[in-house]
């Protein structure tokens, strides 16, 4: 009895997996980031999403991606930080073809800001990236440029990606299909009426 408890219960915990079965990629370019030690503010221009509902849209100006981070808690804002968590947003402006509106928005419990050295040019870069609360649903990176010296509160967005996992509907029906065909198999072996 035992036994068939926890086999049950490995089941379950391995069949939401399952689920996450469609991923949207979205590029920014563009834009500022302007930060304290109180935290880091992101906004950069939307250019390319991929599989939005089953079609990709590019254009120069597809919408906005903001950012806000919590304040930091760890390092300095030139050699690098870890920051709290906070929000991120993806909206929609309407042109070719992409919905207007709030595209995905979530959280993320902390955000990393790393130090990525000096470009030939003497520009320093740096790379911000995120992962939601909870899961592995959604990455955030983007590579930021703060001109000849290390960042101090202004920088210029250089390019971006945001890879969000979202749920098919289909795989939805289909997991809860299983999971209710399962709990009839199993109530038929232990005999409850």
């Amino acid at each position: 009895m035992l036994r068939k408890t926890v086999l049950l219960a490995v089941l379950a915990l391995a069949l939401p997996i399952t689920a996450l079965a469609n991923s949207i990629d979205f590029a920014n370019q563009g834009g500022t980031v302007t930060g304290s030690n109180a935290g880091l503010t992101f906004s950069s221009t939307l250019i390319g999403a991929v599989n939005l509902g089953g079609s990709s849209f590019f254009g120069s100006n597809l919408g906005t991606l903001t950012l806000t981070t919590g304040a930091l808690t760890s390092g300095s804002l030139g050699s690098g930080a870890t920051f709290g968590g906070g929000t991120i947003t993806i909206a929609g402006n309407g042109s070719n073809g992409i919905p207007t509106g709030t595209l995905f928005t979530g959280t993320f419990t902390s955000a990393k800001w790393t130090f990525e050295g000096t470009l030939a040019n003497g520009t320093h870069q740096y790379l911000l990236t995120a992962t939601l609360a909870g899961g592995v649903g959604f990455t955030f990176q983007s590579a930021v440029d703060t001109g000849k010296g290390f960042f101090s509160g202004t920088g210029t967005i250089e390019s971006g990606d945001t890879n969000v996992v979202v749920p098919e509907p289909g795989t939805l029906s289909l997991l809860g299909t299983g999971l209710i065909g399962l709990a009839g198999v199993i109530r038929r072996k232990l005999n409850i009426s």
